[in-house]
């Protein structure tokens, strides 16, 4: 009899491990929907245009001649390379599933593929980008007017710690 509990445990938990593991690979099937819906692979993007213009802008600085051009073709390459192995969409996605599966329930992900597959889903994805530079824009523009209150505020601040910053050392010397 205890052979039979044994054995039925057993079973119970094989098949239990087969569940979970059908619901994790469901629940990241899910994750992966909704990433390549939200364009998730093109993240890096930016970066890599970015190294690309860092070695056009150093290419231009030595005053290279045109004739030297294959050669910052083939270094914007290597660049290229290793951001591939740093943080190309292989090597990014296993992660970016695990955060959005962490973060969000499969049925949560269902609903977040279902909108973005719905029309204004879609007008989001194809607005978003826009919009958020729009709004760091926005936000840095008016950020600037706060600057120099602050740079003035650093500095009333480091001219109060000044006299007491002068007065520490002279207080060790009495001993």
């Amino acid at each position: 009899m205890t052979r039979l509990r044994a054995l039925c445990t057993a079973v119970a938990l094989v098949c239990a491990s087969g569940q979970v593991f059908a619901d994790t690979a469901s629940h990241n099937a899910s994750a992966e929907a909704f990433l390549t819906l939200a364009h998730a692979d093109k993240l890096g993007t930016p970066v890599y245009a970015q190294v690309q213009q860092m070695f056009a802008q150093r290419f231009e600085q030595t005053q290279a001649p045109a004739s030297k051009k294959p050669l910052l073709d083939t270094y914007q390459a290597k660049a290229n390379a290793a951001l591939d192995q740093a943080i190309g969409w292989n090597k990014l996605k296993p992660d970016m599933v695990k955060l959005y599966t962490d973060n969000f329930s499969e049925s949560e992900l269902k609903d977040l593929v279902a909108f973005y597959q719905s029309p204004l889903g879609k007008k989001v994805l194809e607005k978003m980008p826009q919009l958020t530079q729009q709004s760091a824009m926005m936000t840095q523009a008016k950020l600037e007017s706060a600057v120099p209150v602050v740079n003035k505020l650093l500095e009333d601040m480091t001219n109060e710690l000044a006299p007491a910053k002068a007065a520490a050392p002279a207080a060790k010397k009495k001993p």
